[in-house]
């Protein structure tokens, strides 16, 4: 990939912001993906930026090399084999731009959320863990630690929250698959809030509900 600064949708308070939260879609969404979830947030009312950014097209391997929106690529069922380290952590660096982007806007980095769903929720988590400063907190919704060896005593942001969600009936990300990585950050130090939900690949209701909560308390809380 070229490094080229993400194309996004932000949507912004009617007053000044006074806390951001960048969103990742799923592999071959796109930033509208998760855009009609926002008002049923309630965030923007309270001062809240929200950045929905695309992510680079590329061939994705599992797919036929079809060409399609997708923070890395995915070579193989098993999401723990073939992994796509150097485009996990080309993404990584241009979600971190935004996020500089924001502090330099003069937002906190502790009034900064990262969210993401699927593939962007990999991405959102590896990230916010592995950043020198805290964030606000990550939503880590229907997804799983991508690269869990590079986390290690001392090499882990404990400070940053953890919010993550996962369907009980998710066939494309294990449930077990995403335990494993809470059971990891948690024997870290990471505060990990991991809620269960009787869903596939996706979001429910209730999730909302609770996301819109976890969010409320933890900007509150700053």
């Amino acid at each position: 990939m070229n490094g080229e600064p993400l194309e996004r949708i932000v949507i912004e308070p009617e007053g000044p912001a006074q806390a951001s939260l960048v969103w990742l879609h799923g592999l071959g969404a796109d930033g509208h993906d998760f855009e009609p979830l926002i008002p049923e947030l309630g965030i923007v009312e309270g001062g809240v930026r929200v950045i929905l950014p695309h992510a680079p097209v590329r061939p994705v391997t599992i797919n036929g090399g079809m060409r399609m929106r997708g923070w890395y690529d995915i070579r193989l069922p098993d999401l723990t084999r073939a992994v796509d380290e150097a485009g996990i952590l080309d993404s990584m660096a241009r979600v971190e731009a935004l996020v500089a982007a924001e502090q330099a806007a003069g937002i906190p980095a502790a009034r900064i959320l990262l969210a993401g769903f699927s593939q962007g929720g990999a991405i959102a988590l590896q990230l916010a863990l592995e950043r020198a400063e805290p964030l606000g907190g990550v939503l880590a919704l229907s997804t799983y630690l991508p690269l869990p060896q590079r986390l290690e005593p001392g090499r882990v942001q404990t400070a940053t929250p953890v919010f993550q969600a996962h369907g009980s009936e998710d066939t494309i990300v294990p449930p077990a698959l995403a335990e494993q990585g809470v059971a990891r950050l948690r024997a870290l130090g990471v505060a990990v809030e991991f809620h269960r939900y009787r869903m596939a690949h996706a979001v429910c209701p209730d999730e909302i509900a609770d996301i819109r909560g976890w969010i409320a308390r933890h900007l509150a809380a700053d």
